[in-house]
C-alpha cells in the first residue's frame, strides 16, 4: 500500500476510534466514502493514470475501501450496543416497588367493559360455562352461512358489514359482526355436551350515541340432550338477576325471529321509562336475543338434531354496562377521557361481584 493510502487508513482508524456516537461515526464515513469523500476522490482519479499504473492502483484502492467499510461497520456495532445499554439504563423500572393503591380519580382502574366481562365470566362460570376465543377476521361461512343466514339477508350487505380483500378457506373474509362464529367453531371442534360463552370484539358499519363500528358482544351456547326452553329461561333469568343485583327483577320472553334459532325470543327486563330505574315501574326494556339452536345449524356442524338440542343467546356488553351504570352515551367508552374513566373505573383489587341472594 502506498504512503498516501496508508496515511488515509491510519487517519480514518483514528477518527473511528474517536467517534463517540452514531452521528460522529456517520460524519467519518461521509468524509471518507461519501460522494466527496477522500477515498471516493482517489477512485475518481484512476482515469487520469497511465494504463500500466491504473490496475495496481485500482486494486489497492478497492482493498482499502473494503477494509474501511468493515472497520466502520465494526465501530457501528459497538456504538449501537452502547446506545442500547444507555437507553435501557435510562428507562429501567424498579419492579420491586409496591403498586400505588387505587383511589377515586387516581390511576390503575379497570375499564367498565373489562369489569363487565369479568362479571359475565364469573356468573356464567358458576353455571358451568367455559370461555372460548377466536379470530376477529372470519370467513363469511362461519360468520353467516353456517348460522343459517341466507345470502339475501340485510346483515350480509356491504353497507352493514366490513368485508376484507381476499378469501379464507374459499370464502369472503369479513370482520366478524358477532361472536356467534365461535359457536360454530366449538361445535365443529368438540363433541357435546357443551356449555360456552364467547365474549369479544365485533364490527358493524354503524356509529351514533348508541352504536359503535367496533363494540363487544357475548354469545352463549348450550348443547346437550333433552334441552328445552325451560332451561334457557331459567339460565337467562338467573343471569340477569345476578348481573343487575335485583333478586326479583321482572324478566319477560317475547317471540321473535333469528335465522340461527327456532323458536327465537327477545328477552325484556322490567324498568321505569320515566326514571330509568331497573326492576321498577310497569315498562319493559329489551336486553338480549335468544332461542333454541336451529336444526340446520346443528346439521351444519355435524350434529344430529334428533339427538342433540341446545339454546343460544347473545347480548351487547356495552349495552348492559350502560344500563347497569346509568350511562346514556356509548361513545365515551372509546374516547379515553381520564375524567370519565376515573369516575367509572373499578378498583383492580375488587373481585367481580356475584350478588348475594340471587
Amino acid at each position: 500500500m502506498s504512503d498516501d493510502l496508508a496515511a488515509l487508513a491510519a487517519r480514518t482508524e483514528a477518527d473511528l476510534a474517536a467517534a463517540a456516537d452514531l452521528r460522529a461515526l456517520e460524519a467519518v464515513r461521509v468524509a471518507v466514502l461519501g460522494k466527496s469523500g477522500a477515498l471516493t476522490g482517489l477512485l475518481k482519479g484512476l482515469g487520469a493514470l497511465p494504463a500500466e499504473e491504473r490496475k495496481a492502483r485500482g486494486a489497492a484502492l478497492n482493498a482499502l475501501k473494503a477494509e474501511l467499510e468493515a472497520a466502520i461497520e465494526a465501530r457501528r456495532a459497538v456504538l449501537e450496543a452502547a446506545a442500547l445499554e444507555a437507553r435501557l439504563a435510562a428507562e429501567r423500572a424498579d419492579m420491586t416497588l409496591p403498586p400505588r393503591p387505587f383511589a377515586p380519580g387516581g390511576k390503575g382502574g379497570i375499564h367498565p367493559i373489562s369489569r363487565t366481562m369479568e362479571e359475565l365470566t364469573a356468573i356464567f362460570g358458576a353455571m358451568g360455562f367455559r370461555v372460548v376465543e377466536g379470530p376477529d377476521v372470519e370467513s363469511d361461512w362461519y360468520n353467516f352461512a353456517a348460522l343459517n343466514i341466507p345470502d339475501h339477508h340485510p346483515a350480509r350487505q356491504d353497507q352493514d358489514t366490513f368485508y376484507l380483500p381476499g378469501e379464507i378457506e374459499g370464502h369472503r373474509a369479513v370482520l366478524r359482526t358477532q361472536t356467534s362464529p365461535l359457536q360454530i367453531r366449538t361445535m365443529l371442534a368438540a363433541s357435546p355436551p357443551l356449555r360456552i360463552i364467547a365474549p369479544g370484539r365485533t364490527y358493524r358499519a354503524d356509529h351514533d350515541a348508541t352504536h359503535s363500528p367496533m363494540f363487544h358482544q357475548v354469545e352463549g351456547l348450550v348443547i346437550e340432550q333433552g334441552i328445552t326452553l325451560g332451561h334457557l329461561k331459567g339460565c337467562l333469568t338467573d343471569f340477569l338477576r345476578a348481573f343487575f343485583g335485583i333478586a326479583d327483577l321482572p324478566v319477560r320472553f317475547r317471540s321473535s325471529y333469528f335465522p340461527f334459532t327456532e323458536p327465537s325470543m327477545e328477552v325484556d327486563i322490567g324498568w321505569n321509562r320515566r326514571t330509568g330505574e331497573l326492576g321498577a315501574g310497569s315498562d319493559w326494556l329489551e336486553i338480549l336475543g335468544s332461542g333454541m339452536v336451529h336444526p340446520r345449524v346443528l346439521a351444519n356442524c355435524g350434529l344430529d338434531p334428533r339427538v342433540w338440542q341446545g339454546f343460544a343467546f347473545g347480548m351487547g356488553i356495552e349495552r348492559i354496562t350502560m344500563l347497569k351504570h346509568g350511562m346514556a352515551d356509548l361513545r365515551p367508552f372509546f374516547e379515553g377521557d381520564l375524567r370519565w374513566l376515573s369516575h367509572y373505573a373499578a378498583s383492580p383489587l375488587a373481585p367481580a361481584s356475584l350478588h348475594e341472594g340471587v
